[in-house]
């Protein structure tokens, strides 16, 4: 069975009463059993639990559950729903009967907390993705209507606001100063069961899981399901030092691995959103990757360690710091580098105009490079609520091409831009647009920049087909999109 990273955001459609009904609640008890101090070497420790009992009262009034609601077609839900229909009761019988699509409502929620008390809050970018409409309920039942301030999607932060004062702010700690095997403490509504607390300890920390994840995670025990999503995670002090975000799963369900975002990066994502509505973020112009044992014996080094450089962007920081391809990143900024994600954690936390210095090992040589780093080129920067374009509308997000992938290009080197994500519901998904795509000609219009696109946006019918030219791993084609 695959194993797959699942965004713990509950959704309540016509799936809700299927999951509701297959749900069977259990209630399983750990018993310790107890090692006297007279069986402990010296180099073992006793172990004890953690009674969060006391804290859980205290933070509590400070959790909120997210409510989402936003607009699908019938036809939308319809897909989504399929396979587990199938799965679960018709096996290869179902037969869906052609209907109108129609507009259909679906609600989902998550968690948030409130981190300042005039009504700032945080939860994770995937809880609001996509939504018309968001309101919180607190712990008495209160619902507010909420503001999006603006979320980032490579980091998953969303910064929500709420009109009032006086609200119970939590403490803020420091992930950084986290230890693997700390216990840990979950607030959440998994299944949509408020306010359920879950506990356990540190199991790893800096995880990675690819280049659009902008965070290195907190890995834990604590039992998070969907529906946990963006609530916080508390050390034994009370102190916020983590957004809960995914679970790896190939259930769907706990399996005993949760990740956490760090608050120290979700806390710098907050200030910039708040304050510049945007997230600006450092470049550096390379391409590491991680060195295993051949290839540590290949380059002579002692052990597996340090980024491996396979490609470095020409008129990049890198490249005018003296940095090539081939070598191998040792430490920045006296940050001793283990792997590639030590490396991206380091960069992602970085800002533009920032100095870097880096111990690289070339030919078998060590030496040292210094440099300063940019802004990242036509980067994907945070939405704000009010943010509306058409761009939007065609359920598109678009950057302009890097001078890489334009040399990948094999029709036109010269034009295009990158489809970064597709909205499932949108117009332009319908048509058969996939991210990845790189959009060359636009309504007969030639594409070499963002600002193209926006431009022939203005010129499109109301209702029809339009063609949108693209290339899809090499290879051109064209789409006709239609526009309802």
């Amino acid at each position: 069975m695959p194993i797959t990273i699942f965004k713990a955001r509950t959704k309540l459609s016509m799936q809700h009463w299927l999951r509701r009904s297959a749900l069977a609640l259990a209630v399983g008890t750990a018993m310790a059993t107890g090692i006297t101090a007279t069986t402990l070497t010296s180099a073992q420790a006793a172990v004890t639990t953690a009674d969060f009992s006391n804290l859980v009262q205290q933070v509590t009034p400070a959790v909120a559950r997210v409510n989402v609601t936003k607009t699908v077609s019938e036809e939308e839900l319809a897909k989504a729903q399929t396979a587990e229909l199938l799965r679960q009761f018709f096996g290869d019988r179902l037969r869906i009967p052609d209907q109108a699509t129609t507009p259909a409502v679906e609600h989902a929620y998550g968690t948030a907390f409130f981190v300042t008390s005039d009504g700032y809050m945080l939860t994770n970018h995937h809880v609001i993705e996509g939504a018309d409409k968001i309101t919180v309920t607190l712990n008495d039942r209160t619902e507010l209507d909420v503001t999006l301030v603006g979320s980032d999607e490579r980091s998953d932060v969303a910064v929500l606001k709420v009109a009032g004062s006086k609200f119970p702010a939590l403490p803020i700690g420091d992930s950084n100063a986290l230890k693997v095997g700390e216990p840990v403490l979950a607030i959440g509504s998994p299944f949509g069961f408020d306010y359920s607390a879950s506990a356990g300890i540190v199991s790893a920390k800096s995880r990675s899981f690819s280049r659009e994840i902008s965070v290195p995670f907190i890995q834990t025990d604590v039992a998070l399901n969907p529906g946990n999503s963006g609530g916080p995670l508390f050390n034994q002090r009370g102190e916020v030092i983590g957004i809960n975000s995914r679970i790896f799963s190939g259930t769907g369900g706990y399996m005993g691995l949760s990740f956490s975002i760090p608050i120290d990066a979700a806390m710098d994502i907050y200030e910039q959103i708040k304050t510049n509505g945007e997230v600006a973020r450092a470049y550096m112009g390379i391409y590491p990757q991680d060195i295993d044992r051949n290839l540590a014996e290949a380059y002579n080094l002692v052990r597996p360690q340090g980024a491996l450089l396979t490609r470095v962007s020409p008129d990049s920081p890198a490249q005018k710091a003296g940095l090539k391809s081939g070598d191998i990143i040792l430490q920045y900024n006296d940050v001793q580098i283990m792997r590639a994600s030590d490396l991206l954690n380091l960069l992602n936390r970085a800002k533009p105009s920032d100095t870097f210095r880096a111990q690289i090992q070339r030919n078998g040589q060590q030496m040292t490079v210094s440099g300063k780093l940019t802004y990242a080129p036509d980067d994907v920067r945070a939405q704000g609520g009010d943010q509306q374009s058409n761009d939007i509308q065609l359920g598109l997000r678009l950057r302009n091409l890097t001078a890489d992938e334009q040399a990948e290009i094999s029709v036109d080197k010269s034009s295009g831009i990158l489809v970064t994500t597709v909205d499932p519901t949108g117009l332009a998904a319908r048509s058969g647009i996939m991210a990845g795509d790189v959009i060359t000609n636009f309504h007969q219009k030639p594409i070499r920049k963002v600002a193209d696109f926006s431009s022939a946006i203005s010129s499109l019918p109301k209702k029809g087909v339009v063609t949108i030219e693209v290339i899809r791993q090499g290879v051109p084609g064209i789409i006709g999109l239609r526009i309802e």
